[in-house]
C-alpha cells in the first residue's frame, strides 16, 4: 500500500462522532416505536445532524419538542425553519401549566419541571420504547451519573442507585410494563467538542449564542429561567477559543443551577429531560 493510499487516522472528533452513530443505529435497532427529543439547542441540532449523516440523510423517527410557549421567538423562527429544511417529522406538544406542577420545588426549578409533564405526556401518548435526549456528562453533575442506554421505570422514575453495566459497547434494553430507555448520544462530548463539530459540519444554530453588546446563551431554554453570560465571542472561533480558557460553568446563565441543591437530581429522578 502506497503512503497516499493509507486510510486516514480518526481524530477526536471523528470518533466522537463514530461512537455517537453507532449509538443512534443501535438505539433504531433496538428500540420501536423511537423519538428524538429536539430542544433547538447546538446539543440537540448535533444529535439531529449526527441522526441524518446515520440513517442516509434522513431522520427515520419523530423530532420531538415538548413546548412550554416561552421559548426565545428566534428559537421558534429555528424550529419552523431546518424542520422543513431537513425534512423532520417533528412532534410538538404543549407542556401543562405551572400551577400543575409540584409547589414544593423552587421557582425556576418548578417552571422546569413542566417539561417534565409534558415529555411523560407525549411517552404515554406515543407509546415509545425509546427516547432519545441530548445531554453530556460535563454539562452538570447529575447527568454524569447517566448511562448511555439508561432504564426509565413505569411512572418516568430514574432509578439513579440501579443502573445497569455498559461493557464493550454492549448496551442493555430491558424491558417491563410502562418503562422505557433514555438514549444518550451525546454522554461522552464536551461543550468544547460541540463546537468544534458545528464549526467543521457547518451545523446551523440560533443566533443567540453568538455575543451581541458583551452578553451571549452559553445554554438556551427558557425565556423567563435562562440568562446570557458576559461575553464577546461573536464567531464560532471566538467561542472555541473563549473555552479554551474560561472557568464559567456553561449553565451559569440557567436559573434553576442556581436554587436549592437537589432540585435538579429531584428533576431527573423524576424523568427531566
Amino acid at each position: 500500500m502506497t503512503s497516499d493510499m493509507a486510510p486516514r487516522a480518526l481524530d477526536d472528533l471523528d470518533q466522537l462522532e463514530a461512537q455517537s452513530i453507532f449509538i443512534l443505529r443501535e438505539a433504531y435497532r433496538k428500540l420501536r416505536p423511537l423519538g428524538m427529543l429536539w430542544s433547538l439547542g447546538k446539543d440537540s441540532n448535533v444529535m439531529i445532524w449526527l441522526a441524518r449523516k446515520a440513517f442516509m440523510g434522513r431522520v427515520p423517527f419523530p423530532a420531538l419538542h415538548v413546548d412550554t410557549g416561552k421559548k426565545f421567538p428566534e428559537m421558534y423562527a429555528f424550529r419552523d425553519e431546518y424542520a422543513k429544511k431537513w425534512n423532520l417529522d417533528l412532534v410538538v406538544r404543549d407542556c401543562p401549566p405551572v400551577e400543575e406542577i409540584d409547589p414544593s420545588l423552587p421557582p425556576a426549578a418548578r417552571s422546569a419541571a413542566r417539561k417534565t409533564a409534558g415529555l411523560a405526556a407525549l411517552i404515554e401518548e406515543q407509546k415509545f420504547r425509546g427516547v432519545i435526549a441530548g445531554i453530556r456528562r460535563d454539562e452538570q453533575a447529575t447527568r454524569a451519573k447517566e448511562r448511555v442506554f439508561s432504564p426509565r421505570g413505569a411512572g418516568h422514575q430514574w432509578d439513579v442507585r440501579n443502573q445497569p453495566p455498559e461493557f464493550w459497547d454492549q448496551y442493555a434494553t430491558p424491558h417491563e410494563e410502562g418503562m422505557h430507555i433514555r438514549v444518550h448520544p451525546l454522554l461522552s462530548w464536551r461543550e468544547i467538542d460541540i463546537w468544534r463539530y458545528i464549526q467543521r459540519e457547518n451545523i446551523p444554530v440560533v443566533d443567540l449564542y453568538f455575543s451581541k453588546n458583551g452578553r451571549r446563551y452559553r445554554s438556551l431554554g427558557d425565556q423567563d429561567i435562562t440568562n446570557p453570560v458576559e461575553s464577546d465571542a461573536a464567531t464560532l472561533e471566538d467561542i472555541i477559543a473563549e473555552l479554551q480558557s474560561s472557568r464559567t460553568s456553561e449553565r451559569a446563565g440557567r436559573a434553576m443551577d442556581h436554587e436549592s441543591e437537589d432540585a435538579f437530581e429531584r428533576l431527573r429522578v423524576a424523568g427531566y429531560l
